[in-house]
């Protein structure tokens, strides 16, 4: 009997061991309330109301914690930014401000540049003029480069209108220069004027034909001959007008030939038609050929601006026109044909300044006709 208890106490089953559901459980032991990690409480002004509580675990203060740092964060960046982000909208109306200036700016930088265009222009014909009139006297030109000529051109700001202000600055100095050299040529001339009154009057400085009178259909040099179609020398230049349109003189002078020249004594100089010379000066006789009327006679003296003959269509032409020619005499006593253009002021020509270096050089001796006796005298 012994022996059999031990085993059922070993194997853990038998009368000795307390059934399960003879013994309950017992009961979980009650565990003690949690404490609030923060107590937060709310008086109101109106006791009546009574006071409210507010019980935070610690996660919750820390979430609360959290919150109100990233929210401070937040605050503390606008703050910070919002000055530079008003600025920025200041600025970018300022900018569209400044642009719209800049602009209007640009616009009248142009028309001053336009402007100081055609006031370089104007001197710079100005000097041109100068020119002519150094040559028609016979002067040597050598004011032309006196008083500070050339002009130093100014250094451009650095700037988005540099291109613009630096073209200003060339025209500025040109002008510079034209104003400088005038200066000079206008002393000089005036000196010259003052001591040759005679010559001033009798060198041929106006058209013979007002400017909107007429058309030039052929120039001073070689050309072409309209009859013969052969290179030939002209030496004048063709004006085409209206018939009977006026004929002035060009300067003071005095009448040397007036009728059409006999063809038995020159067929060259018959070509010419009616033709009135006038000797102006000791330097110059000027020519009027194809005339319609003649109203001079020889050795009538004219006064500069006095109407002399019209426009007209006899000899060699081949429409209404007037030949005028200038033949200026030489060292040697020789009448040599000169351009035209180069003595007339009240006329703008093209290519006025290689003009004025061609005028410079006489042509030869043999390209030409020279002037009868009758009319040189």
């Amino acid at each position: 009997m012994a022996s059999f208890w031990r085993r059922k106490r070993a194997s853990g089953s038998g009368l000795y061991a307390p059934s399960a559901r003879s013994v309950p459980p017992a009961p979980p032991a009650p565990s003690a309330p949690r404490r609030p990690y923060l107590e937060v409480q709310y008086h109101p002004s109106d006791i009546r109301r009574g006071v409210r509580y507010a019980f935070l675990s610690r996660r919750q203060v820390w979430g609360w914690v959290t919150g109100s740092a990233f929210w401070l964060l937040f605050v503390a960046f606008s703050l910070w930014i919002t000055p530079m982000v008003i600025r920025g909208h200041f600025a970018k109306a300022r900018y569209a401000e400044l642009q719209a200036q800049r602009a209007v700016e640009g616009e009248h930088l142009k028309s001053l540049l336009v402007e100081l265009a055609e006031l370089e222009g104007e001197s710079g014909e100005t000097l041109l003029k100068m020119s002519k009139i150094y040559l028609a006297y016979g002067l040597s030109g050598e004011g032309k480069g006196k008083g500070g000529y050339p002009a130093q051109i100014a250094d451009e700001p650095k700037t988005i209108f540099s291109t613009e202000v630096r073209r200003a600055n060339e025209l500025h100095a040109e002008i510079n220069e034209h104003v400088e050299a005038l200066r000079v040529f206008l002393e000089e001339i005036r000196v010259f004027e003052e001591a040759n009154e005679d010559q001033v009057r009798t060198t041929p400085s106006l058209s013979p034909l007002r400017s909107d009178t007429f058309v030039m259909t052929s120039p001073f040099g070689t050309r072409r001959s309209p009859f013969t179609k052969k290179i030939d020398f002209h030496a004048g230049i063709d004006l085409a007008a209206t018939k009977g349109t006026p004929i002035y003189a060009p300067a003071d002078g005095t009448v040397t030939f007036a009728g059409r020249f006999p063809m038995k004594r020159s067929v060259s100089w018959w070509r010419y038609g009616n033709l009135v010379a006038l000797r102006n000066g000791d330097r110059f006789i000027t020519l009027y050929g194809h005339c319609e009327e003649i109203l001079v006679k020889v050795g009538q003296k004219v006064e500069q601006g006095q109407v002399i003959a019209t426009v007209g269509d006899t000899g060699w032409s081949t429409n209404p026109h007037l030949h005028f020619e200038i033949r200026s005499r030489d060292e040697e006593g020789e009448w040599h044909p000169v351009d035209p253009r180069i003595y007339i002021l009240d006329h703008r020509w093209r290519d006025e300044e290689r003009m004025l270096i061609a005028a410079r050089k006489s042509p030869s001796v043999d390209d030409y006709e020279p002037l009868p006796r009758v009319i040189g005298r």
